[in-house]
């Protein structure tokens, strides 16, 4: 066999060209086709993303006003949780019902939890309540009451003049002050938008002012 010296040039040249040939077809075959496999992949991917991005831009001009529209679905939830609480907050309807009594000029002597109802969207929590005053006043409360944000029902309401208490159902007498005139009884419910679990339901007495 000859050595590649000892070829003419002509056979020389072929096989350098046949070399290089080899040499390429296997650079195409594990390099040059692995990154063409990659790039493809990538123009898919990217291809992907700029569709996405198409469909997206449509929504741009309407961004301003779905932004408008959460702001405002934020707000009337929170107006909606201060009308029907999410949780039972007794302390904070006793509250409630104790600065209305203040600013209308009557005493309430009594709270007296009664079972929580379970409804299907929401509680019910009824408190028995025992108060009195001058009479214009008591009808200033149940008037401030009724316009009060979060919702209260009164219900079972029995009236009854100082000097006869126990005509509206009173459980006790108390040294009235002379410009007070009526004793009342009620049933003031409370709601909540869960359901509770009887441990955390309310002492089952409790009382803003006086000794019961």
């Amino acid at each position: 066999m000859e050595n590649f010296s000892e070829l003419s040039s002509i056979k020389q040249w072929g096989l350098l060209v046949l070399g290089a040939a080899v040499l390429t077809g296997a650079a195409y075959f594990t390099t040059f086709k692995s990154k063409a496999a990659e790039n493809e992949a990538a123009k898919q991917v990217l291809d992907a993303k700029v569709r996405e991005n198409a469909e997206l831009e449509a929504y741009r001009p309407k961004l301003a006003e779905i932004e408008r529209q959460l702001a405002s679905l934020k707000q009337q939830l929170e107006i909606e949780r201060r009308i029907v609480p999410d949780e039972k907050e007794v302390d904070g309807f006793m509250k409630m019902l104790n600065v209305e009594a203040s600013k209308a000029g009557i005493e309430i002597r009594r709270y007296t939890a009664q079972p929580v109802a379970a409804k299907e969207f929401y509680s019910e929590a009824p408190f028995e309540v025992e108060l009195d005053g001058p009479y214009y006043s008591m009808l200033g409360f149940f008037d401030r009451v009724a316009k009060l944000e979060r919702i209260v029902n009164v219900s079972n309401l029995l009236v009854a003049s100082t000097a006869k208490p126990t005509d509206a159902k009173a459980k006790h007498t108390y040294k009235y002050a002379p410009s007070e005139s009526v004793v009342a009884t009620c049933v003031a419910s409370t709601f909540f938008s869960k359901d509770l679990e009887p441990a955390a339901a309310a002492p089952q007495a409790g009382r803003a002012k006086g000794t019961i």
